[in-house]
């Protein structure tokens, strides 16, 4: 297996370590935040808002991410940050939630967007599907780390996870043998519905731009991120249950939700249902008209 650590340096008492963990993350950021500026600047924006917001929605986005793991660990039973409530901040040590990171960068977005007076849905219509694809970038360091598995398989793409990195529910060797057992590759079941997903939509926006009123590539990603998502979770045995005697995980609740929040957004922008907006300036162009 490929080491984690990429290199560390001694600098007196402190340790500076990279991480591939880090680096993923960091690239799949980069790509998807250059896509969203190629996605902007098609729209009839200037792309430039992307990279300054983006001063903005990463440290939103890790702080969100990070807050959003260290509950969803704590809620699932791992009394790891309780016992040590100084690892809550190594972000660099692996851990952040999509959700959290989601739901602080959209915060910010939306403040930035009011405060510069932009198309608050043009901007959402570009970066959504980007953030899929910018998410499956950042997936291969989930097997890297053996981390975001599923429950053992004998499918011939099954993994190898050596015994440290089991859920307890997998750490009887006697019944599960390092050398013999492999296990669903959940990350890489992701990584692919991402990339088909980001993939389809932005395709079908572009091939039928006069279907897709403000806002509805957003409520589209909105469907499709979340009903992937609860798809996935069917396949995490690590999640924490939300309602206990059920299959059902406080990610997968959130997604249903997720995908909920979509339609009913869909309906909205297609005006078969009523539902207050915020005032934003309308800048959105589709084949060099404006719409609205």
């Amino acid at each position: 297996m490929l080491d984690p650590v990429i290199f560390s340096i001694q600098l007196g008492s402190f340790t500076l370590t990279l991480r591939w963990y880090g680096v993923l993350v960091m690239f799949g950021v980069a790509v998807g935040a250059w896509l969203a500026e190629q996605e902007v600047k098609r729209r009839g924006e200037n792309g430039e808002h992307i990279w300054n917001a983006m001063l903005f929605l990463l440290p939103a986005g890790i702080l969100g991410g990070r807050l959003w793991y260290v509950v969803n660990a704590t809620i699932g039973g791992n009394p790891y940050y309780l016992d040590y409530p100084a690892k809550i901040l190594a972000v660099w040590e692996g851990g952040l939630h999509f959700f959290g990171g989601l739901l602080f960068g959209a915060i910010a977005l939306y403040f930035y967007a009011r405060y510069y007076q932009l198309d608050l849905w043009l901007f959402l219509d570009s970066v959504a599907p980007m953030t899929m694809i910018g998410q499956a970038l950042a997936r291969p360091a989930n097997f890297i780390n053996q981390e975001l598995y599923g429950p053992p398989t004998d499918l011939p793409w099954g993994i190898k996870i050596e015994a440290a990195h089991r859920i307890p529910a997998y750490q009887d060797l006697s019944v599960y043998p390092v050398e013999t057992t492999r296990f669903h590759p959940v990350f890489a079941y992701e990584m692919i519905l991402n990339l088909l997903l980001a993939g389809t939509l932005v395709w079908a926006a572009r091939r039928w731009p006069e279907r897709f009123r403000p806002g509805a590539v957003f409520a589209w990603w909105l469907v499709l991120a979340g009903s992937a998502r609860v798809f996935i979770e069917f396949f995490r045995p690590d999640q924490p249950i939300l309602f206990p005697g059920t299959f059902v995980t406080t990610s997968m609740f959130v997604s249903a939700l997720m995908a909920l929040a979509g339609i009913l957004l869909l309906l909205g922008r297609t005006e078969k249902l009523s539902l207050p907006w915020p005032k934003f300036p309308n800048r959105y162009v589709v084949s060099g008209k404006k719409i609205g």
